[in-house]
């Protein structure tokens, strides 16, 4: 049964710029290109060329978004397409893309969601140091200023940060992501100074003439699998959640993770009057929910973490990561309470803001039919009940505006490649071609019957 949408909960898609966009002589190189380059950094050797080969394939793209008849578009800005280095003068060429993604949403009745960044640091800024840096916030609100002027009186809806976590503890604590550091010292000040580069950006995006300024946060469940597991669960909380949650509301860096992590910090980076600057209102936020993460006892050699490297969490105590079935292909825990846990715990935390889940999706089994079709039905199951948990969220009190589905098609899944399958529409690696899958044609359907039941007497 597809969950009974309202007429007024928006529905979407969302893509990042590096899984798609191809066309690496366009732009400057990001951090995620020089990983990529490492033997082994990505699972089967994929790159950030061609990916799927979007900018050169944008208008059958935008096409396809018509066709699934989506409210909005979330996609995010090339850092290195905008500004190549990371600093100084903007490329004409870079914005002339964004001019023409943007203008194509809007053409076709598709509300433009813009975010700054995803992930893609110019490579320039981390050889000069990186997130650990105070100076790459400063040049992020540069970009970001160059950008929103451009583009703010067309985008409908800006996030600074998707997923800051991501970036700051697989990025340079776990060594999973890019850039591939192990040195939890130097996540710790990332997160800081990613925080620092939000607060500074809405600032400067507001001047140049953006508005509906907000981030995209990735708040997981931390749940205790035994009881004497609950100080790891809550040491691993703190760094997942409480610390960009009380960094974004001008709280600063919370008092236990102060206490926790400082055999690998002395907070030097931290300065109180960057709590101003963090803390700075927000329109909306957005939530990015895939999974719990569920915290054992210790077993070495068999754990399984949505970091890959228990040592994304600096300091923590020994423990393991003990998702329970049903899993998906990343062997993440299916459980769509946990999204209504984090949709409550959000808006506690950011009261009178309201939310949209800004990623939800799953890499799940496919088969193709005889007629070519792929089906997924495991995926129309784990988006639907999805989007019924955010429903129930909203039912409950919560200021949930709508939902973007991960992804519109499949792409470079970071450090999987292209093993790892998320989209509505199947992408050949190879040739570029794209095709709805069953869940496309089921989200299709859902976006045009959205309300009739409410028409209906429902």
């Amino acid at each position: 049964m597809s969950p009974q949408v309202p007429r007024d909960f928006q529905l979407g898609v969302a893509t990042s710029s590096w899984q798609i966009e191809g066309d690496v002589t366009g732009r400057g190189l990001s951090t995620w290109d020089e990983f990529a380059q490492r033997p082994g950094a990505i699972l089967d050797g994929a790159t950030g060329e061609p990916a799927c080969d979007h900018v050169r394939r944008l208008d059958e793209d935008l096409d396809r978004l018509a066709w699934l008849g989506v409210d909005a578009y979330r996609f995010s800005i090339s850092w290195p397409r905008v500004v190549p280095g990371g600093a100084g003068q903007p490329s004409s060429a870079g914005l002339g893309f964004y001019d023409r993604l943007v203008d194509g949403l809007l053409a076709r009745g598709i509300e433009p969601v813009a975010t700054m960044y995803h992930w893609d640091l110019p490579l320039e800024l981390e050889q000069a140091g990186g997130w650990p840096k105070r100076e790459t916030a400063l040049r992020f609100a540069d970009y970001a200023s160059v950008t929103a002027e451009r583009l703010g009186d067309r985008v409908v809806r800006w996030a600074t940060l998707n997923e800051p976590w991501c970036t700051a503890f697989p990025g340079y604590a776990s060594g999973y992501f890019a850039p591939g550091r192990r040195e939890p010292g130097a996540a710790l000040a990332a997160a800081y100074h990613l925080m620092l580069g939000h607060g500074l950006a809405v600032d400067a995006m507001r001047q140049a003439g953006a508005r509906n300024i907000g981030i995209v946060l990735n708040c997981f469940p931390v749940l205790a699998d035994t009881p004497e597991m609950a100080e790891a669960a809550a040491h691993v909380d703190g760094l997942q959640n409480q610390l960009f949650l009380d960094l974004l509301t001008g709280k600063g860096v919370p008092a236990q993770l102060l206490a926790r992590c400082a055999a690998s910090t002395d907070w030097s980076f931290v300065n109180e009057a960057d709590r101003a600057i963090m803390g700075v209102p927000i329109d909306w936020i957005g939530e990015n929910y895939y999974t719990v993460t569920r915290v054992g006892p210790p077993a070495p050699g068999d754990w399984t973490s949505i970091a890959k490297d228990g040592d994304a969490y600096p300091d923590a105590p020994p423990l393991s990561f003990a998702p329970r079935a049903p899993l998906t292909d990343m062997e993440w825990e299916v459980i769509p309470q946990g999204l209504v846990d984090a949709l409550h715990r959000i808006s506690q935390a950011v009261p009178d803001v309201p939310i949209w889940v800004t990623e939800n999706g799953a890499a799940v089994p496919e088969s193709r039919g005889a007629n070519g079709l792929v089906h997924d039905p495991l995926r129309v199951d784990y988006l639907s009940s999805h989007i019924a948990a955010a429903l129930q969220a909203r039912d409950e009190g919560v200021d949930v505006r709508g939902y973007f589905a991960w992804s519109l098609m499949d792409n470079v899944e970071w450090a999987s490649g292209w093993t790892i399958k998320f989209g509505l529409f199947a992408v050949d690696p190879t040739s570029g071609t794209r095709a709805p899958k069953a869940s496309a044609h089921w989200y299709r359907r859902l976006i045009e019957s959205r309300g009739s039941f409410l028409e209906a007497g429902g």
